[in-house]
């Protein structure tokens, strides 16, 4: 008669991911206030004590879901250098490159979708893009008024993201990329390193 094992299997099991991608997609259709522990869970096909066991509170599940497809300190390199009469055109293309992937683009719009409801989630993405992405850009252009150019150069992303991706505002929802990249690249350099 065969023993039945306990515990975990042997090899690697992709349990965390499953939770994670179920996490990134339920926060970013329902919103952070509408997803849950037992939701993510249920669609993973993990009890929710799995997703605790793993992640330990909805806001660091939250936390691991939208976890940025880039890092900070050489996305802000990459924006800096060059011409810097051209920095609003380099952070807009970012923007839009970033934006037309939809795991990516999943990822910020549960972002936003979840600060719209929830403090604690509009905490993360204030720190995301205020403090790690746009004050040390601002910061290192040598531009007065950093964190207040920051918190601009944040709003029309937010703005962004918000309208063509949440709401869906036509035409500027099917509007192709480099049309909005144009558009925006002026008001991004203004903010950023312009006269305000």
């Amino acid at each position: 008669m065969a023993v039945k094992r306990r515990g975990r299997r042997p090899g690697p099991s992709g349990t965390r991911e499953a939770i994670a991608q179920a996490a990134r997609r339920q926060f970013s259709e329902l919103g952070y206030d509408r997803a849950t522990i037992r939701s993510v869970a249920g669609e993973a096909g993990v009890d929710p004590a799995l997703v605790v066991h793993y992640y330990g509170s909805k806001q660091r599940l939250f936390l691991a879901a939208i976890e940025l497809p880039f890092e900070v300190s050489e996305l802000v390199e990459r924006l800096e250098s060059g011409p810097r009469e051209q920095v609003g055109e380099r952070v807009a293309r970012f923007a839009l490159e970033v934006l037309e992937n939809p795991d990516a683009r999943a990822r910020w719009t549960g972002m936003i979708r979840a600060a719209a409801s929830d403090p604690d989630a509009a905490d993360i993405l204030r720190e995301v893009l205020t403090r790690r992405i746009f004050e040390p850009l601002a910061e290192a252009l040598g531009s007065e008024d950093a964190r207040l150019r920051a918190n601009l150069a944040s709003s029309q992303m937010v703005g962004l993201v918000m309208a063509r991706y949440i709401i869906a505002v036509e035409p500027l929802a099917s509007a192709v990329a480099e049309t909005i990249t144009s558009a925006i690249a002026p008001t991004l350099q203004r903010y950023l390193v312009g006269a305000l």
